[in-house]
């Protein structure tokens, strides 16, 4: 049976990957049921005209007059705004790819978990932000939860195998640019410098938090809530190849892995075809090629996001929320050239001890309204340190 999909976030690198492998199926394979994106007018329109689906929205009000225009006489529903964009997520879908980056995804990522089917999760700021509101909101449902990131998805599959006896859950990290740089080069980062991934290819925000490190602490939290681990069982380790993709020791010793080359087409096509699997148009492991496989510790002292992501991790609630807001404001002023790169953690740190002496941590935002009130707060006040700076 045809398959129906909504893409949300359907221009960002992970929305482009899910159409190309729509594009590639056998004909009648999928329906694409809804695209969404943020200010990306002609690349929405483009995708529109070739996956034709039913409706389409932009949360950026000011191209309405262009979307109208480029989708007049195409049968094409469309709508403009945060609410459009929420509506294209309530729409009937078999299967929902939740790519909206950033906090901006959780309503939307939310209004698709509503509708009970599945879920492609891309956007870790669900769960950092919201976790137990969006998980509870999973159970309510009976919606189906499959995590897209590489390195989640790669526990999900080792787990659906063999999910007891755990000891612990190990995190693989590429390390990013800057692994063997020094602090002396990390305090004259460009904008060029740190978009200039090694490895994988991703948007500006998540290529900075790549080079950071926070990126790894989001995902932290986001393992915590996706598995039902504390903190203490969660491991991060640097693995510069990124052939594996994450870990899952037992406690007999063994450890199994989910190997695969550094694709987004291989989690995407998981998610996608979950239970059975598809076929994605990604490169085979060579093993006899391979050069080898090298680990190495996280240097928190050098990357000081991974320790902070941790500690808001186990202070728990209100604590991840402001992290994520807090680091979506100080990238986006990096980004800007507002501020220099290694002022991002330290932005970002400053804003947890001002909400910390201020506010406390101790309750964790319990609706929708409470997360957005908060990010908001830590958001200004990130803006306040950035013109003391």
């Amino acid at each position: 049976m045809t398959k129906r999909i909504s893409v949300l976030g359907s221009t960002g690198s992970i929305g482009q990957n899910t159409l190309d492998i729509i594009r590639r199926a056998p004909a009648g394979t999928y329906q694409v049921v809804a695209l969404t994106a943020n200010r990306s007018v002609d690349k929405i329109v483009a995708q529109a005209l070739e996956f034709r689906p039913e409706f389409v929205a932009l949360a950026d009000v000011a191209q309405a007059a262009i979307l109208k225009t480029r989708l007049a006489e195409t049968g094409i529903e469309f709508g403009v705004g945060p609410d459009a964009v929420i509506e294209a997520a309530r729409r009937t879908a078999d299967f929902t790819m939740a790519a909206i980056i950033g906090s901006a995804g959780l309503e939307p990522t939310l209004a698709a978990v509503e509708q009970g089917a599945h879920v492609g999760l891309a956007n870790k700021e669900c769960l950092v932000c919201a976790g137990e509101t969006f998980m509870a909101a999973v159970l309510r449902s009976g919606a189906k939860l499959l995590p897209v990131d590489s390195e989640h998805n790669a526990i999900f599959q080792v787990l659906e195998d063999d999910s007891k006896g755990i000891r612990r859950l190990i995190l693989t990290a590429s390390g990013g640019p800057f692994r063997e740089a020094t602090m002396e080069t990390l305090k004259n980062v460009t904008r060029e410098d740190a978009l200039n991934h090694p490895v994988w290819s991703m948007g500006a925000k998540i290529s900075i938090d790549s080079a950071t490190l926070m990126n790894k602490g989001l995902e932290l939290i986001e393992a915590s809530w996706l598995f039902d681990r504390p903190s203490a069982e969660i491991d991060v380790i640097v693995h510069p190849q990124s052939i594996i993709h994450s870990m899952v020791e037992y406690i007999d010793g063994s450890v199994l892995a989910q190997l695969g080359s550094p694709d987004m087409r291989t989690p995407i096509a998981y998610s996608m075809g979950w239970p059975a699997r598809i076929s994605a148009p990604v490169d085979r492991l060579d093993f006899a090629k391979l050069s080898g496989l090298t680990f190495f510790e996280p240097d928190t002292s050098k990357f000081p996001a991974l320790r902070l992501a941790r500690e808001c991790l186990e202070t728990g609630g209100q604590a991840p929320c402001v992290l994520n807001a807090a680091n979506e404001q100080a990238v986006q002023a990096f980004l800007n050239g507002n501020i220099a790169f290694l002022d991002i953690a330290r932005v970002v740190e400053s804003a947890l001890n001002e909400h910390a002496k201020t506010s406390g941590f101790v309750v964790a935002p319990d609706t929708v309204q409470a997360v957005i009130a908060l990010d908001k707060a830590a958001r200004t006040t990130v803006d306040e340190q950035i013109v003391n700076l």
